[in-house]
């Protein structure tokens, strides 16, 4: 298990390695992940894309997926991508969708084409006079 998002995080399942993982038919944030410093710092991780999927098995992964490349370029190999996922429990695909910007604004994952921003404008929450 690994932990992931702002705070507390959320569970992951995982990390595992990409290539040869089986995606199961489940809903579910998924981060695909690599180790920046395998040899000194094997236990780092770098978020390099997150998403959702109301069905894993359906999602194209694991190398037919459209962002596949980028994650390889990231890790240097297929055999250096890693996968975690995260089954929310009695989560709609608007909860799922709201993790994964969250830890988009989190972790800026490189192979992401949409960014988000973790901040908040004053207007936003107003302010007392």
């Amino acid at each position: 298990m690994i932990r992931l998002g702002s705070a507390s995080g959320y569970p992951f399942e995982g990390p595992r390695l990409l290539g040869g993982w089986t995606p199961p038919a489940v809903a579910a944030v998924y981060a695909v992940l690599y180790r920046p410093e395998p040899e000194s710092r094997p236990e780092r991780y770098a978020v390099v894309y997150v998403d959702h999927a109301d069905d894993l098995s359906q999602a194209s992964l694991p190398w037919r997926h459209p962002r596949a490349q980028c994650w390889i370029a990231r890790a240097g190999s297929r055999w250096k991508v890693h996968i975690c996922t995260y089954e929310v429990p009695g989560g709609l695909p608007a909860h799922r969708e709201q993790i994964v910007r969250e830890l988009a604004a989190v972790y800026r994952p490189r192979c992401n084409e949409t960014q988000f921003d973790h901040n908040w404008a004053e207007e936003w929450i107003g302010h007392e006079r």
